[in-house]
């Protein structure tokens, strides 16, 4: 309980390279959903989250007291699946999302053109 306060109160999350999983993706999405986050920058960066992680983790960027500005996946194994779920997730939640990085494992050429095309319209 007390950690789920802890992290709604800070503005940036670094857990790269922390071995995160799916399992790790649904706490955290129910923390960026809460009412309280303040987060601004999450850095996920080199953890197994794959596509089913990065599902649950669009969940809770769909929330409008979710307002990040950097969001790291670098080396997460994130393909047109994942893509499609974060790109849905932008587009629903106006984003303030200034830099995406998805580098290492790139995804497949039609999840970038997903993605691009939900950031060119907001």
């Amino acid at each position: 309980f007390k950690a789920y306060h802890v992290l709604c109160l800070l503005y940036l999350y670094r857990l790269d390279g922390c071995n995160l999983t799916r399992v790790s993706c649904e706490k955290l999405s129910s923390v960026l959903r809460s009412v309280n986050s303040s987060l601004t920058e999450l850095d996920l960066s080199s953890n197994d989250l794959q596509d089913s992680g990065v599902e649950l983790l669009s969940a809770g960027l769909t929330s409008s007291h979710c307002k990040p500005e950097t969001l790291r996946l670098s080396g997460c194994m994130v393909t047109l699946k994942g893509c499609s779920s974060l790109a849905f997730a932008l587009k629903l939640n106006t984003s303030h999302l200034r830099e995406l990085d998805l580098t290492y494992k790139h995804p497949e050429e039609l999840g970038v053109k997903l993605l691009v095309s939900v950031c060119i319209k907001t």
